[in-house]
């Protein structure tokens, strides 16, 4: 009996803060995920574009589980967005789930016609 014959049922189309879960922090005094397999839509073309999300930060109370991140971070394959916006909006929402003490998201899109676009937002 084949095994990969079930598919993964996925119930959100658009990234929303409410799908990304913390945990307590167990004591750690930094912490990174990198996805490197982040894709999602050129607005203008409709194109997928390719790259790399990473999320650094000194957390406080609260960690970032990183399958709620990874759930979180699939929904922009059906997003038409700029690198720029979609590091803007990663960074506001795992703000608003984390309140770590500070907070860096940067996002990489890999080169299309020579030019790699890379934009990173930090605060607290």
């Amino acid at each position: 009996m084949p095994v990969l014959v079930k598919t993964t049922d996925y119930y959100f189309n658009h990234p929303l803060h409410s799908m990304l879960e913390t945990f307590p922090n167990p004591g750690v005094s930094w912490v990174c995920l990198k996805q490197t397999e982040h894709t999602s839509l050129c607005p203008v073309t409709g194109q997928p574009d390719y790259g790399t999300v990473e999320i650094s930060y000194v957390p406080n109370k609260l960690c970032l589980e990183s399958k709620s991140l990874k759930l979180y971070l699939m929904t922009y394959r059906n997003e038409g967005t700029f690198c720029e916006t979609s590091c803007n909006n990663i960074f506001e929402d795992v703000k608003k789930v984390l309140r770590a003490k500070t907070l860096s998201v940067k996002v990489t899109y890999i080169s299309r016609g020579g030019i790699t676009i890379q934009s990173e937002k930090v605060g607290e």
